[in-house]
């Protein structure tokens, strides 16, 4: 689309109009966006900051920030605790927006502010994620310890809000963004907006919320300033369309394998998919959310036992976007499982008095009894709803989220085409073991030619050293080899394999799970991948690990520690994460003579300067 702009109604004599209209047609986007910022400058200049003769001389966006400088009273610090990046691209977005309205933004993650600085600070933002059972996630640690201890200073002069995000399915739901919410009331800020806890589909509550705090804002500036907008900056951005997770680029299925051999236990899918035209760009280490279909045979079940209309159209958003039935349980809410604010707003609407019955029981294990393994068909055959109608079973479920999965693909190898490793998970139910959502959609019903909704997640927790000369340990059980594959696949498009990279990959048989096989082989032979060691843990009568391959080679593995590596680990959390990290203690302890304390505080340092990074769930 081609910006046409033209002066009328101005303060212009007609000469000086007809120049203009003939000039603004032919600049560029950059043109446009220089003058715009050139021509919002002139009253700083008039003012003495700098001269005409040096003024071309100055940047745009200098001589912006010392416009923005002189007008505002107020300081904003936007700080964020995030396990997946969640909380940091809400804050990013944030930032952006309140930059817009020429406010002074300092951002960073809670781990990088000084705490001492805590009592300087005039308008904060936190944005937050809690981990595991109500745990700060790791980069708010410190922050929340420092909050909560005795030298946290009094903040009468502090204004602040802030923002959870969390999972309701887990019994502490935004734990961590309501103790910071609580202590810094206590300590004498002023809360200038309401805490939002969001649950896994926080697009909604999150963007209510943002919107929120740049009202308050707003009025703090109109009380001292006027806004002043750039609408031919506004014009021009909205000339290309952005695709996010709110906003989802559907990509074409180019191709759906499974990588483990016949006689395997397991399934792992590899994707590729089509990202022409999305704009997508993404690093090793990064994400690609899918948001899935759930299961059709589940959708109709629901449908039958309540005998419902399938193309009786159904409200599925605030927004009032209408989809039929059908379409609302396939696409739009979550019906794989329960959860307890479920439960309590299906007690509210059913009008079943043996739901009641259960909601009201204190023996609150039978109700978690229940929920567990347990989905909506399950809910609405044990406990039959009366006198309700499909929209208002919809409007109780919530958004069906999307799912991540790292990036297994170089996007300077393949700009066009994005690579996933979907590990099929299977589990046991009420009714029959069941499938993943997303990774049992994709191998079930995923063919080539399909389209999936997808965004890039990017993974700041996640991230591969700059400097390629940097060595670099990678411990990844099947389909968490997915990041070190983009990893490789980047050194050898860049020609570099000059570093030092060193794969421990563990999996159950060699003949049919070894994933990327050929690919690991022929990095090995030309120099990109510097060491491999495997663990084939049903291959022979003891099982064998990962850990204990590292164990194996603990003394030079300790050594490339202290030659400065970084360790990267990604796979499942409960077990392989932890018993690699017990095993990096060990080696510690046992190569480099420390004590069990001094260890584990050194795996604690190396996380602080991002040299051991966990992508683990």
């Amino acid at each position: 689309m081609t910006l046409q702009l033209q002066v009328t109604n101005s303060p212009f004599s007609q000469e000086q109009s007809d120049k203009l209209n003939q000039l603004l047609p032919s600049f560029t986007v950059e043109q446009r966006i220089w003058l715009s910022g050139y021509l919002a400058f002139p009253q700083s200049v008039q003012s003495g900051l700098v001269t005409s003769s040096t003024a071309q001389e100055i940047p745009v966006k200098e001589q912006s920030q010392q416009y923005e400088n002189q007008i505002n009273l107020r300081k904003v610090t936007i700080l964020f605790g995030t396990e997946t990046g969640n909380a940091q691209m809400i804050a990013e977005e944030l930032t952006k927006k309140i930059e817009a309205l020429d406010f002074q933004v300092k951002s960073s993650g809670l781990d990088e502010f000084k705490p001492k600085d805590l009592k300087k600070v005039e308008d904060l933002f936190i944005i937050t994620a809690t981990h595991g059972e109500g745990d700060p996630p790791d980069n708010a640690l410190t922050f929340h310890e420092f909050l909560h201890g005795r030298k946290a200073p009094k903040l009468e002069k502090l204004r602040y809000s802030v923002l959870s995000l969390g999972d309701q399915s887990y019994e502490f739901f935004c734990q961590t963004g309501k103790d910071f919410d609580k202590r810094l009331e206590e300590l004498g800020g002023e809360r200038i907006y309401p805490r939002m806890d969001c649950d896994v589909d926080f697009d909604e509550p999150a963007a209510e919320w943002v919107e929120g705090v740049l009202g308050i804002l707003q009025e703090t500036q109109a009380e001292s300033s006027t806004t002043q907008t750039n609408p031919l900056t506004e014009a021009i951005a909205a000339e290309e369309t952005v695709y996010s997770r709110a906003s989802p680029f559907n990509a074409e299925v180019l191709e759906n394998l499974n990588l483990n051999g016949r006689g395997s236990n397991k399934e792992t899918r590899h994707l590729e998919l089509s990202l022409e035209g999305s704009n997508f760009e993404f690093e090793p280490g990064d994400c690609l959310g899918i948001y899935p279909k759930n299961d059709p045979n589940l959708v109709e079940k629901i449908i039958e036992e309540l005998n419902w209309d399938p193309e009786e159209s159904v409200q599925i958003n605030k927004q009032g976007e209408i989809r039929s039935l059908r379409e609302a349980l396939n696409t739009n809410v979550e019906i794989s499982r329960l959860t307890k604010p479920l439960l309590q707003k299906a007690g509210e609407i059913f009008n079943n008095d043996s739901l009641k019955k259960l909601l009201n029981s204190e023996n609150k294990e039978e109700q978690k009894e229940y929920i567990h393994g347990r989905d909506l068909f399950d809910l609405v055959k044990d406990y039959p709803p009366n006198n309700i109608g499909p929209g208002e079973l919809v409007e109780i479920l919530r958004k069906i989220p999307a799912r991540l999965y790292s990036i297994t693909s170089s996007y300077k190898a393949n700009p066009d085409e994005v690579h996933l490793a979907i590990g099929v998970v299977k589990y046991p139910a009420h009714r029959q073991v069941q499938s993943g959502v997303c990774s049992g959609y994709c191998a079930e019903h995923v063919e080539p030619g399909d389209q999936l909704p997808v965004y890039i997640h990017r993974n700041p927790n996640f991230k591969f050293p700059v400097d390629l000369d940097t060595p670099i340990i990678m411990v990844g059980p099947g389909a968490g080899v997915a990041p070190y594959r983009s990893y490789l696949e980047e050194l050898e498009e860049l020609g570099e394999n000059k570093g030092k990279t060193w794969l421990f990959y563990g999996d159950q048989h060699f003949d049919s799970d070894f994933l990327y096989q050929v690919e690991w082989q022929r990095w090995l032979r030309d120099g990109v991948l510097t060491r491999m060691d495997v663990a084939f843990s049903r291959d022979t009568d003891e099982k064998v690990y990962v850990q204990h391959r590292m164990l194996e080679k603990s003394k030079d593995l300790y050594q490339w520690i202290e030659n400065g590596a970084h360790i990267y680990v990604c796979g499942d959390e409960k077990y392989m994460a932890a018993d690699v990290h017990a095993t990096l203690v060990t080696v510690l302890e046992r190569e480099g003579g420390l004590s069990h304390e001094e260890a584990e505080h050194t795996l604690s340092e190396m996380r602080k300067q991002k040299r051991y990074q966990r992508d683990v769930y």
